[in-house]
């Protein structure tokens, strides 16, 4: 053996992240690695290549893409531009993935249709989950006597007002080693955009709670990245707490993140505002992802210090890279990870901070996960 290769077990200590040879084995047979040499003795003998292409595959499975993407990406050659071939192949697995995921979501439906129901409708519902299991029995007369128990069901929804946190008990994730205010939090974003599996994408640093209920404490100011964030935020409660609320991107007409990306290119004006924030200040980013990528430079450029930020931009480029930089920037945060976002969750996570620090003054819950 030369005394530059590696053995498979010195290959995955090279690489780290929990490879094993197993696993290694595994890629050689799905050809993510080339087969490799074998010394004299019939071991695996590799080199500095292999543990560089090792670590490729891992830095791709760890954004998400499964093997058989990373595979094709692999063919195509990462140094140059993913050919039209490749691309076309993807897109297909895309939606192939997509549609898995609907048919997910559609079942996830029907569950959550049983699953959050309340008290009062549980009699009818009880009836209805019995007639659903004879159906495999019954003719095509009894789908029609199932079909108006789900009628009485949903009537049955006429006579009362939801109760959100009832339901909330039966879908949410197990939350007890979350802080009682990070319970809250999750619970008021599920409600905002009706999508439980949201709490799963969730990303904040560990002094993120600390550092909002601070600066708030400290009457910081509030800015939105545009004037429907600054709408949805809770204005009263802000004054309470002295604290001033200001718009970077001004413009009243703006109602859609493609409409902020382009205000935000267009008009100079706001830069000047990022310039002119305060030092501590909370920032909520809920539409354009260019917005949040200009915080990141003028942090990492140290013309900008904030105490938190709420950055729920939407997009499908733009966004997913400014919230990675985002977190390697080392301010405090509160994320979506990926594409989903807008600005309504970044005004309901703000929100939610500031009602736990009125309602609860007291509370130091969120002091167990620092």
């Amino acid at each position: 053996m030369k005394r530059q290769d590696l053995t498979i077990k010195e290959l995955t200590e090279a690489v780290g992240n929990g490879i094993t040879p197993r696993m290694v084995r595994h890629y050689h047979t799905l050809g993510l690695l080339p087969q490799p040499q074998r010394s004299a003795s019939n071991y695996r003998l590799y080199t500095q290549r292999d543990v560089q292409q090792l670590r490729q595959v891992v830095a791709l499975k760890q954004q998400g893409f499964q093997l058989s993407h990373i595979q094709q990406l692999l063919k195509s050659g990462l140094e140059t531009e993913v050919d039209s071939t490749a691309i076309a192949q993807l897109q297909q697995q895309y939606h192939t993935i997509v549609q898995q995921l609907a048919r997910l979501r559609q079942t996830a439906a029907a569950l959550e249709g049983v699953l959050g129901r309340d008290r009062d409708c549980q009699t009818i519902q009880a009836e209805a989950l019995a007639q659903l299991r004879l159906l495999e029995v019954e003719t095509q007369s009894g789908v029609g006597e199932l079909e108006k128990l789900w009628h009485r069901l949903d009537a049955e929804t006429t006579a009362h007002p939801e109760a959100f946190q009832e339901s909330l008990q039966r879908l949410l994730p197990n939350l007890s080693d979350r802080s009682e205010i990070e319970a809250d939090l999750l619970s008021k974003l599920v409600l905002a955009c009706g999508d439980v599996s949201l709490v799963q994408f969730v990303r904040q640093s560990r002094d993120a709670i600390a550092a909002a209920r601070n600066a708030l404490k400290a009457g910081c100011q509030v800015v939105g990245d545009v004037t429907p964030v600054v709408a949805a935020l809770d204005r009263t409660r802000l004054a309470h707490l002295k604290c001033p609320v200001e718009t970077l991107i001004a413009d009243s007409h703006i109602i859609s993140a493609v409409e902020a990306e382009q205000a935000f290119w267009n008009d100079e004006q706001w830069q000047e505002r990022l310039q002119k924030l305060a030092n501590g200040c909370i920032l909520a980013i809920g539409y354009a992802p260019s917005v949040l990528m200009s915080v990141c430079e003028s942090i990492e450029q140290g013309q900008l210090q904030p105490a938190l930020i709420v950055a729920m931009p939407i997009g499908f480029s733009h966004a997913p890279a400014a919230k990675r930089r985002l977190i390697r920037s080392g301010v405090p945060y509160i994320t979506v990870e990926g594409t989903s976002g807008g600005g309504l969750l970044a005004a309901v996570a703000l929100n939610a901070l500031v009602e736990s620090l009125i309602e609860k003054p007291d509370c130091h819950c969120y002091l167990s996960s620092l």
